[in-house]
C-alpha cells in the first residue's frame, strides 16, 4: 500500500470554501482506499489530507480523472501555501 499525509494553508478565510471543493468531488478513485480531509484545529487556515492506496502510480493516475483534474484547477487559486508532505507505507488497521 501506499499512503500519503499532508498539509497545505488555504487562502485567508477560504478553508471551509477549499474543503468543500476538495470534499464534493469524491467519487470513485480506483485503487483508493481512503481519502480523508481533515480541519487542523490550531490553525484556521491550515488543511490535512490523509490518503492510501493500493499503489503510488494508482495514486498519481488519479490526477488524470476528470473530477480530480478539475478540482484541482478550482482548488490552486484557494490554497496559499503547501506543507508537510510525507508517504508512508501503510500496513493495516480499521478501515483497510
Amino acid at each position: 500500500m501506499y499512503g500519503l499525509i499532508g498539509s497545505f494553508s488555504a487562502q485567508p478565510g477560504k478553508r471551509d470554501e477549499l474543503i468543500g471543493l476538495m470534499t464534493a468531488s469524491v467519487g470513485e478513485m480506483p485503487g483508493c482506499r481512503s481519502y480523508v480531509v481533515a480541519k487542523d484545529p490550531d490553525d484556521g487556515d491550515k488543511i490535512w489530507i490523509t490518503e492510501v492506496w493500493d499503489s503510488a502510480e494508482q495514486h498519481k493516475a488519479s490526477v488524470a480523472l476528470p473530477a480530480v483534474a478539475e478540482t484541482i484547477k478550482k482548488a490552486m487559486p484557494l490554497i496559499a501555501s503547501f506543507g508537510q508532505h510525507t508517504v508512508t507505507e501503510p500496513v493495516g488497521g480499521y478501515g483497510l
